[in-house]
């Protein structure tokens, strides 16, 4: 059973691999309106390799469509390009789209443990019409014989046929032979045919049994017999060697050379079963020892698939070892004792925890350029459904981050290119030369690695936000009072208040109940926030800023009176003691600092968390110099306690319930001494500052 599920788990993973990749080739090509010779070639070898997988797990109805789409290749690889018109290629495009949107659903009813669809709507007819259009235009009077043969994609079965009468002109024999019980016998069998095609011409070999495709009774005749390949040249067999001995589920296989004195047929079936003459024992030993070229230059693989609930406890068991870690350094029991060697040997240790940590955490990273990648295809459907003209650019795509979290904020980004398509770019062309701008829509999405997050942004050129609309809807809806005004900033956030819509119909893209809170809602539950900002007539932004990870992180502790806090390292810019006398008061901003010929407000930590005790005087205190992104500004508190490796720890559900994070608190970590110390976010700490 364990078996079972690791090759199913196998099987996901690579089906949705060749998906990607497929739609990155048809994405592409579809700009250029043609598929270049190398674009054809992987497209034929993507949709051989998800039949035979298909074929193996037993999903019937995937390995059938993706044989159609194979011999529509298969046709279009022998001929070029040129087999398809002007005219066809468009519906070329939309079938390929159609195809991977059929394969993604199924492969998640397979992940999903739900039954698999037989019915395959409009795919099957649309690959047969196409298979037929091609053929026609592919059936000149001059070429009468190339057109059936490559617009139906058979192999040549009624040579087969005759196998036994033309044994002399097909005297090299490779007999082979499945494990027991491996099943589908006559769709493996296929699929070395199709493998071996690749190289060696349908001319130059016959197999038995013949109809091996479309014949499931042929299975039993290979498991009692086997599968008889027959080439007319020696080379063709040597290089079919390799490929039957890296294909699954083989069992053993025989290489007989055919003389024209032949032996009863009792005899021969008995010799080819039995141990090799000398001559092909030689052959067979070459082989097995690594004796082809390709073999033996073949490089070795360096990658490995590795389960992400490995790695999350592994993140788990780093996470301890430094909480651990702190713990003995910092025990009370070595207070005051002078441990040279003991000092050295913690040093040692930390520099190994802190490595194994850098380590730990890179196994989880990976680039954003496979969610970012996927938005194209969402901008290209809907301009076709909406009739609208716009591009994506993508930037930074490049950008690590945990998979985890990447995994994650794929829906967030795709709601919200959906919502710049359906709410942001006008609806005509028109409107847009009118304002001045480009007639084709523009839909930024950009990643940059600040070091302790990922900014994320997603930036259109359409209308952007009415805000006089968007206040009669938040009123209408009970969410904002019409005695009240509003600030701009106020305004846009009501677009992030749960069940808030804009659009008065339903359509296939927005319109559900799914808001802009739902986008809020997931960004926060990955340690994020969410930004807008708009106006009118030129745009839309988004910023999602989302911690690169969720484990580890270097702070600086401070105190302010009995509680301790954690403030990111990479937030601190500059730590200072000053006098009451350079501290300067601003009737609107309160207390300011002047610095490097800038000023800043000073927020007392003290103050905003009204806390007991502590210190009131700035003489007597510390201030830091606090940055992230555009927000910057000093902070107050008693003293600090020294840097520490910190594991992040989520907050209980229930503090979250009280819009915790609006207060500059993200998390908490667990001290050396068993304390718990509150983790501050900087940007949010100023925020519920100005608000109060």
């Amino acid at each position: 059973m364990g078996s079972g599920n690791d090759m199913l788990e196998v099987y996901i993973y690579e089906g949705n691999s060749l998906l990607e990749q497929l739609e990155a080739i048809v994405l592409d090509a579809e700009q250029v309106n043609t598929f270049s010779e190398e674009n054809v070639n992987e497209i034929f070898r993507i949709m051989h390799t998800l039949k035979g997988s298909s074929a193996m797990m037993e999903f019937n109805s995937l390995a059938t469509v993706a044989h159609r789409i194979e011999d529509l290749f298969f046709i279009i690889r022998d001929n070029s390009m040129d087999v398809v018109s002007e005219e066809n290629r468009p519906a070329l495009f939309d079938l390929l789209f159609q195809a991977i949107d059929f394969f993604r659903t199924e492969i998640g009813k397979i992940e999903a443990d739900e039954p698999l669809s037989n019915d395959f709507g409009t795919l099957l007819p649309n690959v047969n019409s196409l298979i037929a259009k091609i053929s026609g235009e592919e059936a000149p009077a001059d070429a009468p014989a190339a057109a059936p043969a490559a617009a139906a994609g058979q192999p040549a079965q009624e040579a087969a046929q005759a196998s036994s009468e033309g044994m002399a002109d097909f005297p090299y024999e490779l007999r082979v032979f499945f494990d027991e019980g491996c099943g589908m016998e006559n769709l493996r069998a296929f699929m070395l045919v199709t493998s071996i095609r690749d190289f060696c011409a349908e001319s130059d070999f016959l197999f038995e049994p013949a109809d091996v495709e479309n014949n499931a009774a042929t299975a039993e005749q290979i498991c009692d017999t086997g599968f008889l390949l027959r080439f007319a040249h020696a080379e063709d067999r040597e290089k079919a060697i390799p490929v039957v001995r890296s294909s699954g589920s083989i069992r053993t296989y025989q290489p007989h050379d055919y003389h024209p004195e032949p032996a009863p047929e009792a005899a021969e079936t008995a010799e080819a079963h039995a141990a090799p003459s000398p001559s092909v024992k030689h052959t067979a030993a070459q082989h097995a020892g690594g004796g082809s070229s390709t073999q033996a230059s073949r490089p070795k693989e360096s990658l490995i698939s590795v389960n992400l609930s490995k790695l999350d406890q592994l993140s788990a068991i780093v996470g301890e070892i430094v909480i651990t870690e702190s713990m003995v350094t910092g025990s009370p029991d070595l207070a005051g004792l002078n441990l040279d060697s003991f000092s050295k040997s913690a040093r040692q240790l930390r520099k190994l925890t802190d490595e194994l940590q850098d380590i730990s955490m890179s196994l989880r990273m990976i680039p954003v350029s496979s969610t970012f990648q996927k938005m194209n295809r969402i901008v290209r459907d809907m301009c076709k459904k909406l009739n609208k003209s716009a591009k994506l650019t993508l930037v930074g795509e490049d950008t690590e981050m945990d998979k985890t979290i990447v995994d994650g904020i794929g829906d967030t980004i795709m709601h919200m290119i959906r919502n710049s398509m359906d709410h942001g770019i006008e609806e005509t062309q028109e409107e847009r030369i009118k304002a001045g701008k480009d007639p084709e829509g523009e839909i930024i999405l950009s990643a940059q690695d600040t070091g302790s997050e990922v900014i994320i942004q997603i930036q259109d050129d359409g209308q952007g936000v009415d805000d006089e609309k968007v206040l009669q809807k938040a009123i209408k809806s009970g969410i904002a009072s019409p005695d009240q005004d509003y600030s701009h900033r106020e305004i846009l956030n009501f677009l992030m208040m749960p069940g808030f819509s804009t659009n008065t119909d339903v359509t296939e893209f927005s319109g559900r109940g799914v808001g802009m809170d739902v986008v809020k809602k997931s960004v926060e539950d990955l340690g994020g926030t969410v930004s807008i900002s708009s106006e009118q007539g030129k745009g839309m932004s988004t910023t999602l800023r989302i911690p690169l990870t969720m484990a580890i992180m270097d702070g600086m502790k401070v105190s302010v009176g009995n509680s301790i806090f954690t403030i990111p390292i990479h937030n601190i810019r500059q730590s200072f003691k000053v006098s009451q006398a350079n501290i300067l008061r601003d009737s609107v901003e309160g207390e300011m600092i002047h610095i490097m010929d800038n000023y800043y407000p000073i927020i007392r930590a003290k103050e905003l968390y009204n806390i007991e005790g502590g210190e009131d005087c700035i003489d007597n205190g510390i201030l830091l110099w606090l940055e992230s992104g555009d927000c910057s500004y000093c902070l107050f508190v008693d003293e600090l306690l020294g840097q520490q490796q910190i594991v992040v720890k989520p907050l209980p559900a229930y503090v979250n319930n009280f819009d915790i994070k609006n207060y500059g608190i993200t998390g908490c970590s667990i001290l050396g001494d068993g304390n718990i110390s509150i983790i501050l976010d900087v940007r949010n700490l100023y925020m519920a500052a100005c608000d109060r």
